[in-house]
């Protein structure tokens, strides 16, 4: 069967089918589904059947394992994470806020892979947003303080000890273990060069971008809060629907995204790789 690639219309994300993950592919389909992942920046694979043996197999076809700090990964699965919400759970959602996974990290992750195992019948869309497309049409009264400068990242707001899934986060089904550790900060261009097409993307998000350098906090935070709202805005987003067996591959280089509710009273289970960036001998 032949690969095809249905894309959303939307600011980004595409449907591939036409290949079983679950089996080898050919080293014509691999480069197909690269391209096809830095062209759309949100690829999706549905109607897939997967083991976490499978999804362990796949997953260095696009790049090493990457990080998960802060999430405990499944018992004799070191590299995966799951993203679990159980039908009575009252916590806040997990990642409900805009962000590229682990940004706050001295190298952040290329890319994620995420697999419903379990998808409720209402709710559950994940949010991207293109910041290929953020950063082209920042406006000059954005760019001009930004221009050349490096954005403040860190964990704090949601895994110290203080932050969102912090110790007082109690009744969460996720493996989340917070530190203090989250403190810490990390540099970032604001606006980042795609190591892979060349292209310049907008690199902050509200989840983990807490300053810019050089740029006291009075000065810093409304700029970040006018440049949070650009990033988002609806002409930016691609609405992601799941469905039960479906993989879905984003590159957080020049994407971010948001988790959305509306299934309480439904579990939902999925599991999660993070990719890091290839090197000269990945």
């Amino acid at each position: 069967m032949t690969l095809s690639i249905e894309p959303s219309g939307q600011s980004c994300g595409a449907l591939l089918r036409g290949v079983d993950l679950s089996r080898p592919l050919t080293e014509a389909q691999h480069r197909a589904i690269r391209q096809a992942w830095l062209t759309h920046q949100v690829i999706a694979f549905p109607d897939q059947s997967l083991s976490i043996g499978d999804l362990e197999r796949y997953a260095p076809s696009i790049g090493p394992f990457g990080q998960d700090p802060f999430i405990a990964p499944l018992a004799d699965h070191p590299q995966v994470i799951e993203v679990r919400r159980e039908a009575d759970e009252t916590t806040p959602l997990f990642a409900e806020g805009w962000h590229s996974d682990w940004s706050f990290l001295p190298s952040p992750p290329a890319g994620t892979l995420l697999y419903g195992h379990i998808i409720p019948p209402v709710g559950g869309d994940t949010l991207f947003a293109n910041q290929y497309l953020a950063w082209d049409e920042l406006p000059a009264a954005l760019r001009t303080p930004i221009e050349g400068r490096q954005g403040v990242h860190s964990a704090r707001r949601g895994y110290s000890r203080a932050g969102l899934y912090g110790d007082k986060d109690a009744g969460r089904s996720m493996a989340i273990r917070p530190d203090d550790s989250a403190r810490a900060t990390q540099l970032h261009p604001i606006g980042r060069r795609h190591p892979e097409t060349g292209r310049t993307a907008l690199f902050v998000s509200p989840g983990y971008t807490i300053g810019i350098e050089g740029m006291p906090e009075a000065e810093s935070t409304p700029l970040l809060k006018a440049i949070f709202q650009h990033q988002a805005q609806p002409a930016f987003v691609y609405r992601h629907r799941w469905s039960a067996g479906m993989l879905t591959l984003w590159d957080n280089r020049c994407v971010v995204h948001a988790a959305t509710g509306g299934y309480q009273g439904h579990r939902r289970l999925l599991h999660r790789i993070t990719i890091a960036e290839r090197t000269a001998l990945s």
